[in-house]
């Protein structure tokens, strides 16, 4: 029989308990749902495994106490901080409280983040981060800014430790967005979520432009013109339907392997169907996921950046049951020509990869990098350059399939034997040359076209010429720089095998503090 006081301590800590699930009350909740947005607690239970989420900081208040905040408290303080599991994986999650001062954040909510990125990182796991935000808390003045620095600070210390996951399902501005930046997978809501450094009315002061949150920085801003954001959903529940989609790829800590999925294999892998996808004429498009398809497990590639650089695809699958990432110009966009966006797309994704251990499949038909003053004077050498210092830099396995032209610089900068690639087959389609041959024969034939009769005849001869003895992948072959020539219908075998034999791979960099890509 418990004593009164005993009894009376229980129904105080049940009260608390239960003003701490109110957040900011019952009508600024109804405000939320108006809105068509989720609360902070209905997030979290839905991303997390059932009844797996334990919270730390649940009675945390603020401790500011001007103007009137010393008659203004609620517990949490706006956000939610804690772990759980996801498929029976440890994650530790914080989720913006939109209903608690606009989700602001003040000293003690950024030292309750804080406190459990310091736990992931010590317990190697990845943190997931729901933001719903309306910026830095005025009232607390630099204690807020120092609270987004601290938190900033954490995000860089984790970076290639554990993965960090931001979801922003409201508004994310002013400082706030430099933490979701320097996570490694950023998702947006469509309609209800929007980043930017300065808002409409800012902007309209400054420099006149006259533009909507949803214009300025919403979804599919980020999505198509920025690249900011990697993944886009309808709406709340698809986008942590997704981030637990993503995290079935990765692993929890830069230690750990990918999650490996069961598979068993009919005994056929032969896929006939790719001999089909691509067409005679070397200069008519097709669509590179229609070999993604073939190559992977069903259902399997999950792509990141879908609407951004489309001339590149970037993405996550299976072969055969293990977890790769995947990097293949597009041909049915731009020729697949290798941009300052695609070449910073495919960087950043391989750099990612290799942090975690996920090994890289380099799907190559590129013609080269996209030239013309826009290219050269915002910087395609640098840019272009951080591609080639990524796949260079990379230790994990790395296996290129050329499965149409591979061209100039292009072809070395896209996982060449040349820059540490440990496979690289080639369809029998291939072309593997300095450049098209239409332009190798009017350069390196110049003046007997000129001399000619008939130029036009002759150039066409030449063209035909180059193109037997170089469009094709015998020459690489010849010379070791090709492992394989291979019958398209047997890649995902092939694939299959190289990356069962490649899984004991170590491979080390010279000591460093670190490399300086050329940012």
């Amino acid at each position: 029989m418990l004593s009164k006081t005993t009894s009376d301590k229980l129904q105080i800590l049940e009260q608390k308990n239960a003003e701490a699930l109110q957040g900011g009350g019952e009508k600024r909740i109804a405000s939320q749902h108006k809105k068509g947005k989720l609360t902070a607690r209905e997030r979290v239970e839905l991303l997390l495994d059932e009844g797996s989420f334990e919270e730390i900081g649940k009675f945390v208040m603020h401790r500011c106490k001007d103007f009137g905040l010393d008659k203004e408290y609620y517990l949490g303080d706006g956000v939610i901080t804690g772990y759980g599991t996801i498929s029976g994986r440890l994650v530790y999650v914080f989720a913006q409280d939109f209903t608690v001062f606009g989700g602001s954040l003040s000293e003690t909510y950024a030292e309750k983040i804080c406190k459990i990125m310091d736990m992931a990182m010590k317990n190697g796991a990845p943190v997931i981060g729901l933001n719903d935000s309306g910026g830095a808390r005025i009232q607390e003045g630099v204690n807020s800014l120092a609270g987004y620095a601290d938190i900033f600070y954490r995000n860089t210390l984790a970076s290639g430790v554990i993965p960090q996951i931001s979801a922003i399902m409201g508004p994310c501005a002013g400082g706030a967005v430099y933490s979701p930046a320097l996570t490694d997978f950023i998702m947006m809501v469509e309609n209800t979520s929007y980043m930017f450094v300065t808002g409409p009315n800012v902007v309209k002061t400054v420099t006149h432009e006259d533009v909507t949150s949803e214009e300025l920085g919403g979804a599919m801003t980020h999505a198509t013109k920025s690249g900011v954001t990697h993944f886009v959903s309808a709406n709340e529940v698809q986008c942590i339907n997704d981030i637990k989609r993503l995290f079935s790829y990765i692993p929890s800590n830069c230690e750990e392997q990918p999650p490996f999925a069961d598979y068993e294999s009919d005994g056929n892998e032969k896929r006939p169907e790719i001999t089909k996808i691509i067409p005679d004429n070397p200069n008519q498009p097709y669509d590179m996921r229609e070999i993604i398809e073939q190559i992977t497990d069903t259902d399997s590639f999950f792509e990141v950046h879908k609407n951004y650089a489309e001339n590149i695809v970037v993405g996550f699958a299976r072969i055969g049951g293990r977890s790769v990432g995947i990097v293949g110009n597009q041909p049915a966009v731009l020729a697949g020509v290798l941009d300052i966006n695609a070449s910073i797309k495919g960087a950043r994704f391989v750099r990612f990869c290799d942090c975690f251990n996920i090994p890289l499949l380099v799907l190559e038909d590129v013609p080269g990098f996209l030239p013309g003053t826009d290219q050269e004077w915002h910087g395609i050498i640098m840019h272009g350059a951080k591609l080639l210092y990524a796949l260079s830099e990379a230790t994990v396995p790395r296996i290129t399939v050329i499965t149409r032209k591979a061209y100039g610089g292009a072809y070395c900068v896209m996982n060449s034997k040349h820059i540490g690639a440990d496979m690289n087959y080639a369809f029998p389609t291939a072309e593997i040359a300095v450049m098209g041959a239409a332009g190798a024969a009017e350069i390196i034939f110049k003046r007997e076209i000129d001399a000619a009769e008939n130029p036009k005849a002759a150039l066409q001869e030449k063209v035909d010429d180059y193109t037997e003895k170089f469009a094709n992948p015998y020459k690489a072959a010849h010379r070791g720089y090709i492992d394989e020539v291979i019958d398209p219908a047997d890649t995902r075998a092939k694939l299959i095998k190289a990356f069962k034999m490649l899984e004991n791979k170590v491979d080390t960099l010279p000591r460093k503090k670190h490399g300086n890509i050329p940012l």
